[in-house]
C-alpha cells in the first residue's frame, strides 16, 4: 500500500533553533526520518540560499512546500495581494511545487480573473490556508472562496489546518465536511488552552489522532499531510520518525476496510 506523503513544517522545531541552525540543516533529519516533503518557513529564513536548499532537497529525494505568511486578499482591494508574484517566484527558487498562503479578506468583489492571470505565469500550485484570524479563520469565507475558485476553474487547493479552527471557535468536523473536497494539504496540530487562557499547539494524543482520522474521511485518499506542532527533544531524528509514522498511518484504516 502506498503511504501518503508526509511533510514536516520546520516551525515545529522552534523558531530559535531553526534560525540558529538554518533550515537546510533539517533536510537530512527529515529524509532519514522517512518524511517525503519539507515545508520551508519564510518567516524563519536567515541567510539561506534558495538554490542550494533546492539542490540539497532534491539530492535527498524530498519535495518541498514554501510557506509565506502573506494574505492572498488585502482589505479594501479587489486585486490579489501584489506580493503574490514575489512569493510564487521565491517558492520556485526554493524548488517548491507548492506555495502556502493565508486567505486574507475575501469578498465577492475580489477579482478572480486577475488571480488566474498571476497563476498562469507560474508553475507553482497555490494552497490557501485557514489561519487564526477572524477574517481568515472561519468556514464561511472559505466556502465562498472555493465556490468562486470552482466557477473559474482555478488551480488552487486548500491547506486545511486542523488546529487553527479553534482560534475562532469553529468546528473542525464541520469544516472538514463542508470543505474537505477542496483540500490538498492538511496541517496537523493539537491545541490546548494554557492556564492564562492562551491557545497553543501541542503534539497529538491518541484521541487527537483518532479525530484526525475522522476528518480525513472527508478528503481525498492519501492527501498530503504535515506536522505543525512542537517536535522538541534530545533526539530529533527519533522523534521525527515516530510522528512521520503516525501521520502516514492516518487514513489507512479506510483503505484497509475498502480492501477487506
Amino acid at each position: 500500500m502506498n503511504k501518503p506523503p508526509v511533510a514536516i513544517s520546520l516551525s515545529s522545531y522552534g523558531a530559535d533553533l531553526v534560525r540558529q541552525r538554518g533550515q537546510g540543516s533539517f533536510i537530512d533529519i527529515l529524509a532519514a526520518a522517512g518524511a517525503d516533503r519539507i515545508e520551508w518557513r519564510e518567516e524563519l529564513l536567515t541567510r539561506e540560499d534558495p538554490e542550494q536548499l533546492a539542490s540539497a532537497t532534491r539530492a535527498q529525494g524530498l519535495q518541498s512546500i514554501y510557506s509565506s505568511p502573506m494574505e492572498l486578499w488585502l482589505a479594501g482591494q479587489s486585486k490579489p495581494n501584489p506580493e503574490l508574484i514575489t512569493a510564487l517566484q521565491r517558492a520556485q527558487a526554493f524548488g517548491s511545487q507548492w506555495l502556502k498562503v493565508s486567505l486574507g479578506y475575501f469578498t465577492d468583489n475580489n477579482d478572480l480573473q486577475a488571480l488566474a492571470q498571476v497563476l498562469r505565469e507560474s508553475p507553482v500550485q497555490l494552497l490557501v490556508e485557514n489561519d487564526q484570524t477572524l477574517h481568515g479563520g472561519r468556514i464561511e469565507p472559505f466556502q465562498r472562496f472555493f465556490a468562486a475558485v470552482e466557477q473559474h476553474a482555478l488551480p488552487i487547493s486548500m491547506t486545511f489546518d486542523i488546529g487553527n479552527w479553534h482560534w475562532q471557535d469553529q468546528s473542525a468536523s464541520s469544516a472538514a465536511r463542508l470543505l474537505g473536497r477542496y483540500v490538498g494539504y492538511v496541517h496537523c496540530k493539537a491545541v490546548s488552552r494554557r492556564a492564562d487562557g492562551k491557545l497553543v499547539a501541542i503534539p497529538p494524543a491518541v484521541s487527537d489522532l483518532h479525530l484526525w482520522e475522522q476528518l480525513l474521511r472527508h478528503m481525498a485518499q492519501g492527501v498530503m499531510r504535515a506536522a505543525e506542532y512542537p517536535l522538541q527533544g534530545d533526539d530529533l531524528l527519533l522523534l521525527t520518525r515516530a510522528h512521520v509514522s503516525d501521520l502516514a498511518r492516518l487514513g489507512h484504516t479506510r483503505l484497509e476496510n475498502a480492501h477487506a
